[in-house]
């Protein structure tokens, strides 16, 4: 039985339209709003009463008269179309296509305000997931199930690693492997740069794109994520595939979180944002996961723009908290020319320590890792006695440990902006970064794996 319409409304304030009396309304539900022009707009309920219900409207308030707005209560909450089919095409951000390729047929409708995994039903994540990129793959791994955010800052270049992340990446010895890119308040000059690079790099045939545009409703920045993760877990859990879900800029989304906030009356905390900001960016990171009795997995990456480049910030801070580890972009390797400009002293995967080495990388990779992060903290320490008493002073063995930093930034973490590198290699170049060193200087590795891999490298 069709629900009753509503004319007139009792307040229209900003994307907010305020219902009087509704008698069938309940909270999260769809909302179909119509003006003067009769064109449908969708909105759901954000707040309820007894009194009256509150309600977000996705593509805006401008040009509907209190008056004349006419409400419908659709009786279900915001959904999206899944099926086999979403793989390889594009969508806006509530989901629908944007690649002139006609609707989704078949599959299901599925509910977007998905729930974070239950602790007690994930599986512990192990498994080694490929990027490519040497200062991801060796010094800070990325697990399949793990969510590991990248930290960056305005202008640096986040959206060509997610890119090349999204092109390379795979699960060792898995063919049905995913990609779920969502771009959450993007210019159009970027979202035709993520289409045209995923399409040159053959990789669209395993990706679904969803983009939500900076001069999209900012309404509509709070479904996008969601409608990505809610077509990652169908992929994962109903089609049985490992997922790796990209979504840029959460820093986009949370702004968009504090403007409603702020429209809808809400009293603010830290920097205006809600004090539920937390909660919020829970309820999305916390649907990764490997679920135990499940053939697929969700593993996320999300990427935010840290506001002047503070990572003391709400939106890296809170994000910190909840994710496993964080990937942080350093603007002063990016001013060297330094690609990708991965700063590995502060970035960390704390989940990287259950899935290297044997049976998962290579038996060296732990040693390795360790050793590169030891060597390359004593560099900035030496950069920094360098600044006071000049090169010219420095030991021998301070001078060796200049040289390496030079070599560990521009052999192993500079790399070209379409190579993929193997893990092999990678951990092959290390060795020949470190063999520079004075073999007293390696003390994170064993003298076994010296002997094996240290004989006489070229570093050239």
């Amino acid at each position: 039985m069709p629900k009753a319409e509503y004319i007139g409304v009792k307040q229209i304030n900003g994307p907010f339209i305020l219902v009087e009396n509704p008698s069938d309304a309940a909270y999260g539900e769809l909302v179909d709003v119509r003006g003067q022009d009769g064109l449908p707009r969708r909105g759901r309920v954000v707040q309820i009463s007894e009194r009256a219900a509150l309600v977000q409207v996705f593509a805006g308030t401008s040009e509907l008269i209190p008056s004349d707005t006419r409400v419908r209560f659709l009786g279900r909450p915001l959904e999206v179309r899944l099926a086999p089919s979403i793989i390889g095409r594009t969508f806006n951000g509530l989901g629908e296509p944007a690649d002139g390729c006609g609707p989704v047929f078949g599959g299901k409708r599925a509910d977007v305000n998905g729930m974070p995994l239950n602790p007690m039903a994930r599986k512990y994540p192990k498994d080694y997931i490929h990027t490519g990129i040497s200062a991801i793959d060796t010094l800070t791994t990325l697990i399949r199930g793990q969510k590991l955010p990248i930290f960056s800052g305005n202008g640096l270049p986040h959206n060509q690693l997610a890119v090349q992340i999204a092109s390379q990446s795979r699960l060792m010895g898995a063919e049905n492997f995913a990609v779920v890119f969502a771009g959450i308040g993007i210019k159009h000059d970027d979202a035709a740069f993520l289409t045209r690079e995923l399409s040159e790099r053959g990789r669209t045939n395993n990706v679904v794109t969803f983009l939500n545009l900076a001069d999209d409703p900012v309404i509509e920045r709070i479904a996008t994520p969601r409608i990505a993760l809610s077509a990652a877990e169908y992929m994962a859990y109903e089609l049985g595939m490992h997922v790796l879900v990209i979504i840029t800029d959460m820093t986009n989304y949370c702004e968009a979180i504090r403007e409603l906030g702020v429209a809808a009356g809400e009293v603010p905390s830290r920097k205006g944002y809600p004090a539920y900001l937390y909660s919020d960016l829970a309820s999305l990171y916390e649907r990764a996961g490997v679920v135990r009795g499940m053939g697929g997995s969700v593993t996320q990456l999300p990427i935010l723009t840290m506001p002047n480049d503070d990572i003391t910030h709400p939106i890296p801070d809170l994000t910190g908290f909840i994710t496993e580890g964080q990937i942080v972009l350093s603007r002063d390797l990016d001013g060297k020319g330094v690609y990708p400009p991965i700063d590995v002293l502060t970035s960390l995967s704390r989940l990287m320590k259950d899935g290297i080495g044997k049976g998962f990388t290579r038996d060296d990779h732990p040693g390795v890792a360790s050793q590169l992060f030891a060597s390359y903290s004593r560099v900035q320490d030496v950069r920094s006695l360098a600044g006071v008493v000049g090169e010219d002073e420095l030991s021998r063995d301070d001078r060796l440990s200049l040289a390496f930093g030079e070599l560990f930034e521009n052999k192993f973490l500079k790399q070209g902006k379409d190579e993929d590198r193997e893990i092999g290699l990678s951990l092959d170049m290390s060795w020949n970064i470190l063999a520079t060193l004075p073999r007293g200087d390696l003390t994170r590795v064993s003298l076994d794996e010296i002997k094996e891999h240290i004989r006489n490298r070229d570093i050239s």
